[in-house]
């Protein structure tokens, strides 16, 4: 197994990263990040470019591409697998920027060809999926929403309506932030220009219907729309479980712990961006410009503003049937995981969670849906060769 080394190694390749990269490896550090997607960006960035891809492709770190982090070790070891081959990072200093991804709720159908996450099929279509003539549903809840609609309609897909589960009343103060942030208010306004007519508050999808494959969505309201695909997201979760094996701490709400140095309760070990909170890209600048040594000026009350504003309702909690399925991977029904308390019970009767994704889906519905905390994670992080496990 090859060694690399750094002063700074950071896990994840968003804007944080990016941001956090450029401000280590300007004040002469040597600076590693690795990161699953061949190219910086993380999702929000992904296909693009703009000034910060150009300010970190001079700053002298570097990059490690398509390379999934699977264990972390003792001295500050993370260990990864790259296209060739297992590495060991040895780093004086950690910054885990894993960012979030979506939370799924199960409902009848969800699984049906034709059903997608809303960021998965926002990254699918910048990736170069073609859409033009697709009928759309999206639905779920948070800003997001509206941000995957613009992209589909702009890339020729017929979006049909964009269902919030958040009524407008709960959704004031995300209003009133907005309107006293020019830009923000700049870009909601062009959204609302975009979407009149389409956009639908206190609704959500019920189930998703269809022979093989998506033919129509119902919704909470009795309306039912024929459609090719729904594009469906309950908001995001943060990817913590790199975090948890490093020895950081969650807050209350289940978000990385940190201080005003982006320094979590692990030494050596910082944490910026979404996984420390829901807030968008300015915030994750910021933060990882602080994890990075420099200095920023940041206002962070955007997350509490979008956490309140976008709230789940507890009516969600109804959605799954009894033969709809909650463990995708090991094809667990809510029927069978409904009797169990807690997430150890329903595991060893069941093996909800045991499958490729580690829970990572079924572990943030269960959390909506049963209040369990989300199970304590466990090395590989990711599947990897027999080989590279060997090679330690």
């Amino acid at each position: 197994m090859r060694e690399l080394r750094a002063d700074l190694a950071i896990a994840g390749g968003g804007p944080s990263a990016i941001a956090a990269a450029c401000a280590a490896a300007e004040r002469g550090e040597q600076v590693l990040v690795i990161d699953r997607q061949p190219a910086p960006g993380g999702q929000i960035w992904r296909g693009q470019t703009n000034e910060w891809h150009e300010r970190f492709r001079r700053c002298g770190a570097q990059w490690l591409g398509r390379a999934e982090i699977y264990d972390a070790a003792p001295g500050m070891t993370l260990m990864a697998q790259a296209p060739d081959g297992p590495a060991a990072i040895r780093a004086g200093r950690v910054l885990v920027a894993t960012g979030a991804r979506e939370l799924f709720l199960p409902f009848p159908g969800w699984t049906l060809p034709g059903v997608y996450g809303a960021g998965g099929l926002q990254a699918l279509v910048k990736s170069g999926l073609n859409v033009r003539g697709l009928r759309v549903v999206v639905a779920g809840s948070g800003p997001l929403l509206a941000a995957v609609a613009a992209q589909l309609i702009e890339s020729g897909a017929h979006v049909l309506r964009v269902c919030e589960q958040a009524e407008r009343t709960q959704m004031t103060p995300f209003f009133r932030y907005v309107a006293m942030h020019p830009e923000k208010w700049l870009q909601a306004a062009e959204l609302g220009l975009l979407l009149a007519g389409r956009y639908q508050t206190g609704v959500w999808p019920v189930a998703a219907r269809g022979a093989g494959k998506l033919e129509a969505v119902e919704l909470s309201s009795g309306e039912t729309i024929r459609a090719e695909a729904l594009a469906c997201g309950f908001g995001l979760v943060p990817n913590v479980e790199l975090a948890q094996l490093l020895g950081c701490d969650l807050a209350g709400d289940g978000f990385v712990k940190v201080d005003e140095k982006q320094r979590t309760t692990a030494p050596g070990v910082f944490a910026a961006g979404e996984v420390c909170g829901i807030g968008g890209v300015e915030i994750a600048i910021g933060e990882g410009l602080i994890a990075g040594g420099a200095s920023a000026s940041l206002d962070r009350s955007f997350r509490g503003v979008l956490a309140a504003a976008f709230r789940l309702r507890g009516e969600l909690r109804r959605l799954p049937q009894p033969s709809t399925y909650v463990c995708r991977c090991e094809d667990v029904t809510w029927s069978r995981i409904e009797p169990f308390d807690n997430w150890r019970e329903a595991k060893l009767q069941t093996r909800c969670g045991m499958g490729s994704c580690q829970g990572r889906v079924c572990g943030a519905s269960l959390g909506f849906l049963k209040g369990w905390p989300p199970p304590e994670p466990r090395s590989p992080l990711a599947p990897v060769p027999l080989e590279s496990l060997a090679s330690e």
